[in-house]
C-alpha cells in the first residue's frame, strides 16, 4: 500500500518501511509523528483520492535523525557596477522518517 502525503509545502508519495527526507519538523530522534495530509491511499484498482484530503487517512513514522544538507552556493554578479561580487552559502535543515504504518 502506498499513499501521497504534504508536509513542508512537497508532496511525497511513500510506502511503508521507506525512509525520507523531509523538511525540518522539529523533532526529536526516535518520536514518533503523525501525518495527516494524506491526498491518495490505494494499491492497484483499490485507490482513495481526496478532494483534497482523504478523510480519516493518517501515515504514521519514526524520526530516524535530524541533519543539514550539502551546502548550496550562491555567487551574485553585477557587471559594469564597481566589480560588485556577492558569495553566500546555505545549508537547509532536514529530518529523516521511517514510515511505520499507512491508514486509510
Amino acid at each position: 500500500m502506498y499513499a501521497v502525503i504534504k508536509t513542508g509545502g512537497k508532496q511525497y508519495r511513500v510506502r511503508e518501511g521507506q525512509i525520507l527526507r523531509v523538511e525540518s519538523l522539529g523533532a526529536n530522534e526516535g518520536d514518533k509523528v503523525e501525518f495527516d495530509q494524506v491526498m491518495m491511499v490505494g494499491e492497484g484498482a483499490d485507490v482513495k483520492l481526496g478532494a483534497p484530503l482523504v478523510e480519516g487517512a493518517k501515515v504514521a513514522a519514526t524520526v530516524t535523525a535530524n541533519g543539514r544538507g550539502k551546502k548550496v552556493t550562491i555567487i551574485k554578479f553585477r557587471r559594469r557596477k564597481n566589480r560588485s561580487r556577492t558569495k553566500q552559502g546555505h545549508r537547509q535543515n532536514y529530518t529523516e522518517v521511517e514510515i511505520t504504518g499507512i491508514s486509510a
